[in-house]
């Protein structure tokens, strides 16, 4: 199983959690409100808004929380400016791991991740590190039980995908960011029900984690992901399931 999906299913298992939703809700008003102001406040012309925003109804946003990030990103609301940064570093073991920040203070965001990194065994390295080790992919994720592989095998790829690839009890649709909607579209018109569909990093290798540093790594992955400045987290790292 790859680092990402194995770290996507820890996510979604918290996810269900009240606190959690309400820390997921605001990573994605920030991504929406940078969206818009960036691209503008039309979904149409704006493919990273209409990305944000269909991830948003994904997770049930509501529509008026949407709508209000979207003004505050175009500036018919008052909103805070966020800035990008990425931030790249090792964790236990040397395990890649690659981070998207949004924040308001840059001084603190980095602070507190290379205070996170060095509380479980990792460190922050220096820019290009470790983003060599990864690939922006648009990412589909459908449980073996929903159907056969030479089924959906057929739709993505008409669709565009690259590849549908197993991985334990799920199938991985794999395809070019620019082709991630029209796969997604594809999947959705099939009626196959997914657990996950994003652009996100894949890891092009993984680096197989095993006792402390594997407990080491899912700390260090679980807090940046609770770190208000931290969007997303990848990794290569690759953890036995016994421990997840």
């Amino acid at each position: 199983m790859s680092g990402h999906s194995k770290w996507s299913s820890i996510k979604h298992k918290k996810g269900a959690a009240d606190a959690k939703r309400g820390k997921l809700f605001t990573k994605l008003i920030k991504e929406i409100t940078v969206a818009a102001r960036m691209g503008g406040g039309d979904p149409d012309s704006n493919p990273r808004l209409r990305s944000a925003i269909m991830t948003a109804k994904g997770e049930n946003m509501p529509k008026d929380n949407i709508e209000r990030a979207v003004k505050k990103g175009t500036g018919e609301l008052e909103g805070v400016n966020y800035e990008e940064s990425t931030y790249e570093g090792y964790g236990p073991g040397g395990a890649a791991v690659l981070i998207e920040s949004l924040t308001d203070n840059k001084n603190r965001a980095v602070a507190d991740i290379r205070h996170i990194f060095s509380k479980c065994g990792g460190n922050l390295g220096e820019n290009g590190c470790v983003a060599w080790m990864f690939d922006k992919k648009g990412y589909i994720v459908v449980e073996k039980n929903v159907i056969d592989e030479e089924a959906l095998m057929e739709i993505a790829l008409e669709a565009g995908a690259e590849d549908v690839r197993e991985d334990g009890s799920n199938f991985e649709v794999i395809s070019a960011p620019e082709d991630f909607e029209s796969v997604k579209a594809a999947v959705d018109a099939a009626s196959i029900e997914h657990i996950e569909a994003e652009v996100t990093m894949l890891p092009q290798s993984t680096a197989d984690l095993q006792g402390k540093e594997a407990e080491q790594m899912i700390r260090l992955m679980d807090m940046l992901d609770d770190c208000e400045d931290v969007q997303k987290v990848y990794t290569n790292a690759d953890i036995p399931e016994d421990l997840i």
